[in-house]
Order: structure tokens, then sequence, then C-alpha cells
């Protein structure tokens, strides 16, 4: 407790940058490109050298700089055209409150992961209906799949709708719980980085899936799979859905 009051005090002495209208944007930029960055570098090094080379889930495939620059144009273009403008507007509708306690600790972690699996269940209904749908799947969902084979920045490589829906279940959740704005924070920080690492392309000895047990959690070859296989593997993070509705496949 004692820790999350230093880190939330020392959030509120950047009150006034909480409170832009900026803020939203810039922080979910940021901390998507940190989070890709890594594993670009390790795109740059695979074709070079065999170590990397092993963790590769598709080996053969690899990322040209004009594939990073036609992501990296999407995602700043639906940012800045679609999502800055909807932000904006929501910071005036709904102004920033910043309580000067921080959160419990359990409290934060439990709500974190009920968010969590909150929008997976959101993102695997999207998922299955526009995979399902073909109207749906070519007009909206097709351009995610334009690489078979899954790498950091194809993470947001999608049409603006998909975009704005995911970022939608992922700011609606910690709303209809109630978190405080520490709890949404830390659940925007680990949302996009798991979303980030399941698109990475590299099954990697610390992956998140590696550190939760009994095959709960599908991870990078979970979603890389899905993009081989289109009609398997719909869930984002955990497997109970997928295994629930049949969908759940574990090898190509």
């Amino acid at each position: 407790m004692v820790l999350l009051q230093t880190l939330w005090t020392f959030i509120l002495g950047h009150a006034p940058l909480l409170h832009s209208p900026l803020f939203p944007v810039l922080f979910s930029l940021s901390l998507y490109l940190s989070f890709c960055l890594p594993f670009l570098l390790l795109d740059l090094l695979a074709p070079r050298l065999v170590l990397v080379r092993r963790f590769k889930l598709q080996p053969q495939s690899s990322v040209s700089w004009s594939s990073a620059g036609s992501c990296l144009v999407l995602t700043l273009y639906n940012h800045l055209i679609f999502i800055l403008p909807l932000t904006v507007l929501n910071c005036y509708l709904r102004p920033v409150q910043l309580p000067e306690q921080a959160p419990p600790l359990p409290r934060l972690l439990a709500q974190v992961l009920v968010c969590l699996l909150l929008f997976d269940f959101q993102s695997f209904t999207w998922h299955l209906v526009h995979h399902k749908v073909p109207w749906l799947y070519r007009t909206v969902h097709k351009l995610h799949h334009t690489y078979s084979s899954t790498w950091a920045l194809s993470t947001e490589y999608s049409e603006v709708w998909e975009t704005l829906s995911l970022g939608l279940f992922a700011a609606a959740s910690p709303v209809l719980l109630g978190c405080h704005p520490l709890t949404q924070m830390s659940f925007f920080v680990l949302n996009i980085w798991l979303s980030v690492e399941a698109h990475c392309g590299y099954d990697l000895p610390w992956a998140t899936h590696r550190l939760v047990p009994l095959g709960l959690y599908g991870g990078a070859r979970h979603h890389d799979l899905h993009h081989l296989r289109s009609r398997y593997n719909f869930a984002p993070y955990f497997t109970h859905w997928d295994r629930l509705f049949g969908t759940l496949c574990t090898q190509a």
C-alpha cells in the first residue's frame, strides 16, 4: 500500500498532464511503440543470429521496412484522425477525477484481472462474429489478416472500426467496474503489452503463456496459429472460450 501510494503521489504531481485531452492518445501510443521496439530489434537480428531465429514461430518469415512503414503509418493515422477527437470529446464530457488516495493493492490486482477477463470475452465475441459473417470479415477484419505471420507492429494494423471497437472494450471495462485511475492505467499498460506480445511472432522462454499454468493462457503461439488457420483461436489471451466453443487449436 505504501508503494502504491508513493507511485500515485508521484503521478498526482503531473496532474495537468493527466487532465490534458491529449494524454490518453500519447499514453497509449508511447506504450505501444515502446513495447513493439524490443521485438522489432529481434526481427532485425533474426536473419543473422540462429539463437534469435530458433524462438521465431515462423522462422521462414521476415519483416520488410516497407511493411513496418505501412503498419506505423496506419496506426498513427487511426490514432490522430479518429481516436484523438473521440478522446478529446470524452475528456470534456467526463472530466478526469484524481482522488488523493491510491487503491488497496488487492483491489487493484483483482480489478485488473476482471478487466482483462472482460476484455478477453468482448474481443472473443467480436472476433468470432467478424470471422463468421463474410461481409464483416471482408470490410472490417480482413486487413488485420494481411500478414499470416505475426510481428509486433501488425498488432494495430487494422481498419479503424476494429481499432475503435477494441479501444472501446478496453476503456469500458474499468468504467463499468468503477476502477481507480491507477487501476485503469495499470490495466491499460498490461493490456497493451499482452496485445503486442500476442502478435510478436516469438515463443520466448519468459513469455506470459509459460508463466500461466494448465494452458489457460494462449500467448503468441496461440494467436500466431490463428493467423495461419483463421478458423481457430479467436480469443486474444485466454483459452477457455475457444475450448468451450470448440475453436481451440494448439498446433499447425
